[in-house]
């Protein structure tokens, strides 16, 4: 038994070092000024840097258009999966898998070839607006679109662990003897058991969409993960200083979502 606790404090250690070490580094990197010694003026221009505000808030409703698009797309699908056609679980779970084989930048050649090809062809029809209001600078649809493909095996994985754990059948069934027709059976008796799993598929979709660089940058908008790149050719010590930040605010999310997650697991069994 010593040595298992032994073992696991020193992979906990290890894992502690491989984390917090390179964050380290970068917190120096940004606060320690040759010539000036230690000072916060990296951290204190964050703000006032053009394109911060613009970009974080781009991908913050990229992020909330993203989320509420798969959750919709795949908390019907999969229950309707699971309480009527339940063979079809490993296509569709292979069909959801599918972006993690496909590279971001083939996927985004042929998102970019697609968006070439449509406005040339459709020219003198009305689906050329189309085409036009999804590269919408001030809010690319087609990001959403990209976003939403990119974020499925993680939905899915968070969606079919949540499924997993309740007895759909029954509280739908449970549901429908009340009177309750198809829709509210699932807002009122599955989605509150699945607050966790609805949490946990938000966040990752959250993570993903602040973080996606390849995308947005070969088809030419700057969201946040964008910005951070640009703007580290001129001021290296702010970008670090906003990748800290933006890491940081990403460990609470991660950490109030655990503990919402925790006061919902004796209401959802309750």
């Amino acid at each position: 038994m010593a040595r298992l606790n032994l073992w696991r404090w020193a992979v906990l250690g290890a894992a502690a070092l491989y984390f917090l070490v390179p964050l380290a580094a970068s917190v120096v990197f940004t606060v320690d000024v040759p010539g000036q010694g230690v000072t916060f003026d990296a951290y204190g221009r964050i703000l006032s840097t053009d394109g911060f505000v613009t970009g974080l808030l781009l991908s913050l409703e990229l992020a909330a258009a993203t989320i509420a698009v798969v959750l919709l797309l795949m908390v019907p699908a999969m229950v309707a999966l699971r309480l009527g056609v339940p063979r079809l679980r490993p296509v569709v779970e292979i069909v959801c898998a599918l972006p993690l084989v496909v590279p971001p930048i083939a996927f985004v050649a042929g998102i970019g070839t697609v968006l070439k090809w449509g406005p040339e062809q459709l020219s003198r029809t009305p689906l050329f607006q189309t085409f036009v209001a999804l590269q919408n600078p001030d809010f690319p649809i087609v990001l959403v679109l990209a976003y939403v493909v990119m974020a499925l095996p993680f939905v899915y994985r968070a969606l079919d662990a949540g499924l997993r754990a309740i007895d759909v059948p029954t509280l739908v069934e449970a549901a429908r003897s009340c009177g309750a027709n198809w829709p509210q059976a699932l807002v009122r008796a599955v989605l509150p058991n699945l607050r966790g799993a609805l949490l946990n598929a938000s966040f990752l979709t959250l993570a993903l969409v602040l973080g996606e660089f390849t995308v947005a940058q070969l088809l030419g908008f700057q969201p946040f993960a964008v910005w951070i790149v640009n703007v580290s050719g001129s001021q290296a010590q702010l970008s670090v200083a906003v990748s800290v930040l933006s890491l940081l605010v990403t460990w609470l999310l991660l950490l109030a979502l655990a503990g919402v997650g925790g006061r919902t697991r004796p209401t959802s069994r309750g």
